[in-house]
C-alpha cells in the first residue's frame, strides 16, 4: 500500500463543494472518480477540509491511499489528462503511510477578495464580490484587530450548524490592496467555522461602509449571537488560499 498527498487547484463554482453529497457533483467526486480510473481502482480522498458550494481552491490538499505499482509522474499526468478544466492536480508525490491531510493541519489561511468600484467590471465577476459603495479600510483594519486569538466565534458561524465547540483560534488577519487593485482580506486560524470566513468579510464591509463603528466588532463577537453579525458574504469571493502542516 501506498500514500499519495496532492495540491489542488479548482474553480468551485459549478459544484457543491469538496466533500461527496447525494444532491449533486463535488470535487471530491470528479478526482476519486479520475484516480479511480487511472490506478483501476477504488480511490477515497481524505482532503483537508471542506470548502462550501461556489468557493474556489487555490491550493486545497488531499491524500489517498492505493496499491498501484504506477510511478508518480505517470498519476500525476494521467489524472490531469481527464480531469474537468476548472479542477487540476498542482502535485503528486507520495508520503509516508502515517500522512493523513485533515489530522496532520496545523493550520489554514483564506483569502476574499473584493472588487470596490462605482463601476461593475464585467471580467472576473466570478472571483471576487463587487461593492460599489466606498470601503475604508483604515475602519475595517482596526475593526480586524479584534479577530487574532482564541474566540467563541458563534457570531460568525452559519445558523443551523450543529456543531457544539464555537471556540476557534485566529492567528492572522491581514487586509490590503493587491496589484490588480482588488481588496484581499486574509485570515489565518488553526480551524474554521462554516461560512465563518464570508461571515466575518460581510461583517467588516459593513464597517468599512459606516454602518458600523470599528469598535463594535468586540462586541459582536462577545454577543456569540449571529443575528448580531453581519451578512454572509458571497461564495465566489472566497479562496482556499493555503494549508499548513
Amino acid at each position: 500500500m501506498r500514500n499519495f498527498k496532492i495540491i489542488i487547484e479548482y474553480d468551485g463554482a459549478a459544484y457543491i463543494g469538496w466533500q461527496r453529497q447525494k444532491n449533486g457533483v463535488s470535487i471530491q467526486q470528479l478526482l476519486e472518480e479520475a484516480f479511480g480510473v487511472i490506478t483501476a481502482g477504488k480511490v477515497t480522498l481524505v482532503g483537508s477540509g471542506r470548502t462550501d458550494a461556489g468557493v474556489h481552491a487555490i491550493n486545497q490538499v488531499a491524500n489517498f491511499r492505493s496499491p498501484t505499482m504506477l510511478p508518480v509522474e505517470r498519476l500525476f499526468r494521467g489524472v490531469n489528462s481527464i480531469l474537468p478544466p476548472d479542477i487540476v492536480v498542482k502535485k503528486l508525490e507520495e508520503v509516508p503511510l502515517d500522512f493523513h491531510a485533515q489530522r496532520d493541519v496545523i493550520g489554514k489561511a483564506y483569502v476574499y477578495r473584493i472588487c470596490n468600484k462605482s463601476l461593475r467590471p464585467v471580467l472576473g465577476r466570478e472571483y471576487f464580490w463587487f461593492i460599489r459603495y466606498p470601503l475604508d479600510l483604515e475602519k475595517m483594519r482596526k475593526a480586524a484587530q479584534y479577530l487574532p486569538g482564541t474566540h467563541d466565534f458563534s457570531c460568525f458561524c452559519a445558523t443551523g450548524t450543529d456543531v457544539k465547540d464555537r471556540v476557534r483560534t485566529i492567528t492572522d488577519i491581514v487586509i490590503e490592496t493587491g496589484p490588480d487593485g482588488l481588496i484581499e482580506i486574509t485570515v489565518e486560524a488553526r480551524g474554521f467555522l462554516k461560512y465563518m470566513v464570508r461571515n466575518i468579510v460581510g461583517t467588516l464591509t459593513e464597517i468599512a461602509r459606516g454602518k458600523r463603528r470599528p469598535e463594535e466588532m468586540k462586541e459582536i463577537i462577545d454577543s456569540r449571537n449571529r443575528n448580531i453579525a453581519g451578512a454572509t458574504a458571497p461564495a465566489c469571493g472566497l479562496f482556499l488560499k493555503e494549508v499548513k502542516y
